[in-house]
């Protein structure tokens, strides 16, 4: 069984602390939507694993999101189905009950890894899709020169898609997701043409990977992002990416079929 924090959040991050305010700035950005929903293709049932405040979940299908966090789960839209309150690693489902189950930016949550992806496989008949980020791909961030602490603990967080492949079996394709410019899903690289938005405390909060950095190694990082964007140094070194609509960083979509 995983372990679980006070709010019942499964893995090394307490969302009862960090997740209050993660609706609004984790929205489900609808150009990466169109990339999950495409990988789910026609599934009528869909399991949604570490569902939180129910981002990417397909509007034309019946979903069932799993979510531990009491604070994530009182997030979630009128709209949406309620949650149920279990882990990736203890599906509470027969096997083959939906047809496909998905998970986004929650893998590198779950405390046994395999044990939760070998739960998605067992009750999906058909695609499982899990968005994630690359952790060999995490340091490219030009975040990595402001705030390495950050961004070594993202790439020590996420498995490798190779990990990820080998206990789904089955025909495996990893993509590429591009992050728009103007993406409204903030985790980090988000911002890569608008640093100026990770100076805002609350989008930094809905990064767990902030919460594992200590406040005054915080405090220098951000001090060193201010000085930088003051002097207009950030610019000289990246603001190029300010044109750019759209950026190749981690983000990446993975689907397994049987």
């Amino acid at each position: 069984m995983s372990e679980q924090n006070a709010d019942g959040s499964a893995g090394d991050a307490d969302y009862g602390t960090i997740g209050a305010g993660y609706s609004s700035y984790r929205r489900p950005d609808p150009r990466i939507a169109e990339a999950v929903h495409r990988a789910l293709g026609d599934a009528g049932t869909v399991v949604n694993v570490g569902a939180g405040a129910g981002s990417y979940e397909p509007a034309g299908a019946r979903v069932t999101p799993v979510e531990p966090s009491r604070a994530m789960r009182a997030q979630r839209p009128a709209h949406l189905a309620p949650a149920v309150d279990a882990t990736a690693e203890q599906l509470p489902f027969a096997d083959n009950e939906f047809d496909a189950a998905m998970t986004t930016f929650s893998v590198h949550q779950w405390s046994d890894l395999a044990a939760g992806l070998s739960e998605m496989r067992r009750v999906a008949r058909g695609p499982v899709v899990i968005l994630t980020c690359d952790p060999a791909l995490v340091r490219d961030f030009w975040l990595y020169d402001y705030a390495p602490l950050v961004l070594d603990t993202e790439a020590r967080r996420y498995p490798a898609p190779g990990d990820i492949a080998e206990v789904l079996g089955g025909t495996v394709t990893v993509e590429r997701v591009p992050i728009p410019a103007d993406c409204v899903d903030g985790f980090n690289e988000a911002y890569y043409a608008r640093p100026e938005r990770l100076l805002e405390p609350g989008a930094r909060l809905a990064c767990s990977a902030w919460s594992f950095v200590a406040a005054d190694v915080q405090e220098s990082y951000l001090a060193h992002l201010r000085r930088d964007l003051e002097s207009g140094r950030w610019d000289e070194r990246y603001g190029a990416l300010r044109t750019l609509p759209h950026w190749d960083g981690s983000l990446v979509l993975i689907r397994a079929v049987p």
